[in-house]
């Protein structure tokens, strides 16, 4: 009887065994067969979302969900949060902290641009293949064989995915202002569209094509990027609110609508989660500043470039627009104080980190820039919310590059740190306005999630939940807090202060903004 009972428990649980691999095989099919879009629009700041302006962006959002308290990572700037995108991580772990820094491994007479493919081969020869530390979406899809298409306007696309082209992404394609990995795949696409266009507003549509009715020919794959120039490359040109940038912003949303068109073409809407997001918001110069002459000015030695061997004390500036981040040859720690207590006492300053501990400053892991590669000294530009010449607030001092009126970003200010995020698609809900803060950080944790496909690490970011259809209660009821941190400095002419404004929902933090002024006596 025993034996019998047995055997019959022993058939029970075979058949619950069967049963769940069928489940876990059927949900793994259901997961390959969904297909994520992620379309970026560069530069594009919430307040300008509107029915008028952006007509599809508009309806889409009212099919899904609106993040109103989204967040980019500091510095607010295109390669640092195009790396945050697409890893998950924050710039001190992903090792991309801003788009031109400086690396003496590569080249030790200038700053470089971090996306450039001479200094992202140099750097994957330099770390054993982690220029940038942690694995990307496609780089993840693809290892679950998963294809994937990346097609930026902008040369941020190479570091989407850097790898396309070879081996398990040997079908895969990334596409980054003309130029393509494979490098063949170009020849095709030239050929269908013609060269890539120099005008700006001619690049997005070209690019849009590109994906459309090229990466996309044979079937929308499970993961794809559609990185959009504008309204970036124009609002620096002119400034935000701008009648040319206005119509950056429409052309942006004339792209997102072919995108829903060539979905629904390919039968493919129904089982697309589709994000929009911007990686940074914008701000109008209102000074340009010229550090270099400045320092120089006041005695120190401050370089934009090398001519000759760079000796201690030196400092290299790599303007970043709305930051700077400043090299101190040799580390020496007098140089670095005196550099950081002139900072202070100038009128140009917003937020001072530095890599060793000083009065009146933050750490860079507050900004969760510190990492291996990070340099002496950052500081963002101060910045106020008065309003430009087409009544858009959010001025900034700024960097050299550009000149007062123009446009740009990458400070603290909560004109660049904030920017927009709408999902729609099976995995969200609709018509939701999702109101606790999150962040770029956010959303490779949310994309994975969503594929079926778990990382090898924990990332920073986390899964946006409470968004979701089939969120889980845990993440979804967690409680954002806010906090504000400040640092001051005593000085015979008067008082530094700064403060950064920074928010949690659990492990995640967001910098909502930051500022600092020198008040004399």
């Amino acid at each position: 009887m025993r034996s019998i009972t047995a055997r019959l428990q022993l058939a029970l649980l075979f058949e619950l065994a069967c049963g769940l691999c069928r489940l876990a095989s059927a949900a793994q099919e259901s997961n390959q067969s969904r297909h994520v879009v992620l379309v970026v629009w560069d530069g594009m700041r919430p307040d300008f979302v509107s029915q008028e302006n952006t007509p599809t962006l508009w309806k889409l959002s009212r099919d899904g969900v609106t993040f109103h308290n989204h967040h980019a990572v500091y510095p607010s700037a295109t390669m640092v949060n195009g790396t945050a995108l697409v890893t998950g991580m924050y710039p001190g772990r992903s090792d991309i902290i801003a788009n031109h820094d400086y690396r003496p491994a590569i080249d030790n007479k200038r700053s470089l641009d971090v996306e450039s493919p001479g200094a992202v081969k140099k750097g994957d020869e330099l770390s054993g293949g982690k220029y940038i530390a942690y694995p990307t979406i496609a780089e993840l899809v693809q290892k679950a064989g998963g294809r994937t298409a990346i097609a930026s306007a902008k040369t941020v696309g190479l570091l989407l995915d850097r790898h396309a082209g070879i081996g398990r992404a040997k079908d895969c394609v990334t596409l980054f202002a003309g130029k393509s990995a494979p490098g063949d795949t170009i020849t095709s696409i030239i050929a269908a569209l013609g060269p890539f266009p120099v005008a700006h507003l001619e690049q997005d549509p070209w690019t849009t094509k590109a994906l459309t009715n090229v990466l996309w020919k044979d079937g929308v794959p499970a993961f794809s990027i559609l990185w959009l120039g504008e309204p970036d490359l124009t609002q620096h040109d002119c400034a935000p609110g701008a009648p040319s940038a206005l119509a950056a912003i429409k052309s942006s949303d004339e792209n997102l609508a072919a995108i829903l068109s060539a979905l629904d073409r390919q039968g493919a809407r129904e089982s697309t989660d589709l994000f929009v997001v911007s990686d940074h918001g914008f701000s109008t110069i209102r000074r340009s500043i010229d550090l270099r002459k400045i320092l120089n000015d006041a005695g120190f030695s401050a370089k934009i470039e090398f001519h000759d061997e760079p000796k201690p004390g030196d400092i290299m500036l790599a303007g970043n627009g709305g930051s700077v981040l400043f090299y101190v040859i040799g580390h020496d720690a007098a140089v670095t104080r005196r550099l950081v207590e002139f900072l202070q006492q100038s009128d140009f300053a917003g937020v001072i980190f530095t890599k060793n501990p000083a009065q009146g400053t933050f750490g860079l892991a507050e900004a969760r820039i510190d990492s291996e590669h990070a340099p002496d000294v950052v500081m963002a530009f101060h910045w106020n919310d008065s309003k430009n010449q087409f009544d858009v607030p959010g001025m900034i001092d700024a960097d050299w590059q550009r000149g007062a009126g123009k446009g740009t970003h990458a400070t603290l200010s909560r004109f660049d740190m904030h920017n927009i995020l709408i999902a729609a698609g099976p995995g969200f809900r609709r018509g939701q306005v999702d109101d606790p803060p999150t962040g770029n950080v956010d959303l490779a944790p949310t994309i994975l999630r969503i594929l079926g496909i778990k990382p090898p690490q924990p990332l920073d970011g986390r899964i946006l939940s409470e968004a979701m259809v089939n969120g889980d209660s845990a993440n979804g009821g967690l409680k954002p807090e806010t906090k504000t941190i400040e640092a001051k400095k005593d000085f015979a002419a008067g008082t530094w202060r700064q403060s950064l404004q920074i928010s949690r929902v659990g492990p995640t933090i967001y910098l909502d903004e930051g500022n600092g002024a020198f008040a004399p006596r």
